[in-house]
């Protein structure tokens, strides 16, 4: 049975974050707050549990969702080659809304669709989300909503388009809206797939080298991207 924890109290948060851990645990989605936007969230590591996300969203493996991992250390434990500069951006925008994406470890046992071996991760900048991926570890997370339909920015909003598919919403309180921003780190060079809550001008500073879209040699493989997840939209097929 779907049951609903406002998080503000300490008690219901404690709950909450124990029944969303067993539903995590049983291949069972759950709805918990980032700092972007309200997320429908399952176990990375069981198909079962991602391909019960996807449909819960009325989408299809050709649109797979980024993981939210909690600490920046668990970045090299699921992306491979990960460019220098690309961990410059993670030191210091995560926890925040930066989404980065890079090459996935050839060795992960996982399915989160048509990844085209590539893997979009993501450190929210939000207490009760880390508590929860500390609990569950990496987590599979998209948008709290039907595909189409505006991203939830409240635990009510999010009930309103999943309903019962959701074994768990941890209420958080609203969120913002704004989207992250995304940088592609497949490549020699980082490119900005999308400006969010992090403009260019904050990346380069840390990175000059961060560069827009539109080069031929922007073409480098990488996969399509669920476009309405947790605050991270999300790049177009490269051919």
């Amino acid at each position: 049975m779907t049951t609903s924890y406002d998080c503000s109290d300490p008690a219901q948060r404690s709950d909450g974050l124990a029944h969303a851990q067993r539903a995590v645990a049983a291949n069972q989605c759950v709805v918990l707050p980032t700092d972007t936007v309200y997320g429908i969230a399952a176990d990375a590591f069981s198909p079962q549990a991602v391909a019960t996300l996807l449909a819960s969203k009325g989408r299809g493996r050709n649109m797979p969702p980024p993981v939210l991992i909690p600490r920046i250390q668990t970045m090299d434990g699921l992306a491979t080659d990960v460019h220098p500069d690309a961990r410059k951006l993670a030191e210091a925008f995560w926890p925040g809304g930066l989404t980065l994406i890079f090459r996935a470890q050839p060795s992960l046992t996982w399915d989160l669709g048509e990844t085209l071996g590539t893997v979009a991760l993501r450190m929210p900048d939000d207490a009760l989300a880390i508590d929860l991926l500390t609990l569950t570890g990496p987590m599979a997370v998209s948008s709290a909503n039907r595909t189409g339909s505006p991203a939830a920015t409240t635990g009510a909003e999010a009930y309103a388009q999943l309903a019962d598919s959701v074994e768990v919403y941890l209420e958080g309180g609203p969120r913002s809206g704004t989207a992250s921003t995304i940088v592609d780190a497949t490549g020699e060079d980082l490119v900005l797939v999308r400006a969010g809550s992090i403009s260019l001008t904050q990346l380069q500073e840390v990175v000059p080298g961060v560069r827009e879209p539109g080069a031929p040699e922007d073409s480098d493989g990488s996969a399509p991207l669920d476009p309405d997840d947790a605050g991270t939209p999300q790049p177009p097929a490269h051919h």
